[in-house]
């Protein structure tokens, strides 16, 4: 649970960096309108200490997320994640001076209550192999969620989000099963393949949900895709399972901390630093 927590502050603090990374790295000048991408930003970007801070973060993180997913109940870990959302936005507010609301505070403390929770009730992981079709179950909603990607992306701003969102909510979520599944490098086990093929469609689909629409529907979108569905798995499946009669803790400490993660959804990409003020005009 120590390392599920360590990759959530692991996330939610590189959020922060490669945001601030990305703003400094904008180009100078007008937006030349489009979309708005700007194809050298991340040569730019790679260029200072704060990016690259963010990218080993991240790694440390994905480090950390395995022995977290090997070591306890794919429902805490995707609990566990979806609280980065909470470290960005305490980090935000410290680094980016972003004002945080009371009732986003709020969320904050929930977020941080339905972990508890989940600490205390928690079980080990559980050491079944689940079906024989389930790693080629989980290949198969990965290329689904490529296809979900490629109709998602004709619909209008909002309702685009919220697949795109989703989608890769559930490209995550395919990652955190077929850990479980992955004992050492096999090159004919399907598992593996579905853990490169859903991570890589989640990044695309959530840097295609971010571009356009709203941060923070696509986020939410994800918080869903990635806890609700791993967790099910995990506890059918897999063998996943709570302490003796705490089963009703463990269950209201996972829907604490999503409601929690939800209510922060708009941090899911680090929010812009507030503007400066400009001086007051002095009378002639």
């Amino acid at each position: 649970m120590i390392c599920a927590l360590g990759s959530a502050v692991c996330y939610g603090t590189a959020t922060v960096l490669q945001a601030v990374a990305a703003r400094s790295a904008a180009a100078p000048g007008p937006d030349t309108g489009g979309s708005g991408v700007d194809p050298a930003l991340l040569l730019r970007a790679v260029r200072q200490w704060r990016y690259i801070v963010g990218l080993g973060l991240d790694g440390l993180g994905f480090v950390l997320q395995i022995v977290a997913l090997r070591s306890v109940p794919i429902y805490a870990v995707g609990a566990a994640l979806a609280s980065s959302l909470a470290v960005t936005a305490v980090v935000a507010a410290r680094v980016l001076a972003v004002r945080l609301s009371g009732t986003e505070w709020a969320a904050v403390g929930v977020v941080c209550a339905g972990l508890g929770m989940l600490g205390l009730a928690s079980g080990s992981e559980g050491h079944r192999d689940g079906p024989a079709a389930l790693p080629w179950a989980l290949l198969a909603v990965a290329a689904a969620i490529l296809v979900a990607g490629a109709v998602g992306g004709r619909l209008p701003d909002r309702a685009r989000a919220l697949v795109l969102g989703l989608g890769a909510g559930c490209g995550f979520g395919v990652v955190e099963v077929a850990v479980r599944l992955i004992d050492s490098l096999d090159l004919t086990n399907p598992a593996l393949y579905a853990l490169l093929l859903g991570g890589g469609a989640a990044f695309l689909l959530l840097t295609s949900a971010l571009q356009r629409g709203s941060v923070t529907t696509a986020t939410a979108g994800m918080v869903l895709g990635e806890t609700i569905g791993p967790a099910l798995a995990g506890v059918v499946w897999l063998g996943d399972h709570t302490r003796d009669g705490l089963g009703w803790l463990a269950v209201t400490g996972f829907a604490v901390a999503v409601v929690g993660a939800l209510a922060l959804a708009r941090f899911g990409e680090a929010p812009d630093s507030p503007p400066t003020r400009s001086l007051p005009e002095v009378p002639r």
